[in-house]
């Protein structure tokens, strides 16, 4: 059997495999029938803790849990900042009708230590009719985004920019139901996989 095809980093909400595949272990859920990460981290496949199971045991670690040895490939703990031109992650924890409040999880493709605070201003949302941007219809609390940094800003915030095709809304909430980033660049309901 081959070894099957996981993120290097996991992000919360993002759904990784069918629940009858493996036993869930730390740092996982169950919704919708799929195994989803609870947690940002590496997923890491162990042996069956019992001889009466017969499935791998499927976990998402936090980086401190995955005993990284600094080889290349793994997923390292560090205090790594934001320069201008990282591209990152963040999740939405403030919105107002001039920014979203973001705090930063991931810097290039490492999964950072502690949270850095951004913003996501009106014009830095699209390249476009930047007049016309609705921060509360670009996005909503809990969503995960990709964004680049523009500047360092001020003392507690970088400035963060969505203004590009590659970057945006990852995971998004709608009302009731989480939503996804499909491969096809279009929002996926994880409820009724639309």
């Amino acid at each position: 059997m081959s070894m099957p095809e996981f993120p290097e980093i996991a992000t919360p909400g993002q759904p990784l495999a069918p629940v009858a595949s493996y036993t869930l272990g730390t740092g996982v859920h169950i919704f919708n029938d799929r195994i989803c990460a609870s947690v940002v981290g590496q997923p890491s496949l162990s042996a069956p803790t019992t001889k009466s199971e017969s499935k791998q045991i499927l976990s998402v670690l936090r980086p401190s849990q995955s005993g990284s040895s600094g080889k290349q490939g793994d997923v390292a703990l560090t205090n790594l900042l934001p320069q201008v031109g990282n591209n990152v992650l963040a999740r939405v924890t403030r919105i107002n009708p001039r920014q979203a409040t973001v705090g930063i999880f991931v810097v290039g493709d490492t999964v950072c230590n502690d949270e850095f605070q951004g913003i996501i201003r009106q014009q830095d949302v699209r390249a476009t009719e930047k007049d016309k941007v609705k921060i509360f219809s670009s996005f909503r609390p809990g969503d995960i985004v990709r964004a680049q940094v523009i500047s360092l800003g001020d003392q507690s915030n970088y400035y963060l920019s969505t203004a590009s095709n590659s970057l945006g809304v990852v995971v998004a909430h709608s009302g009731r139901v989480p939503l996804h980033l499909d491969v096809l660049a279009t929002f996926c309901c994880l409820l009724t996989a639309l």
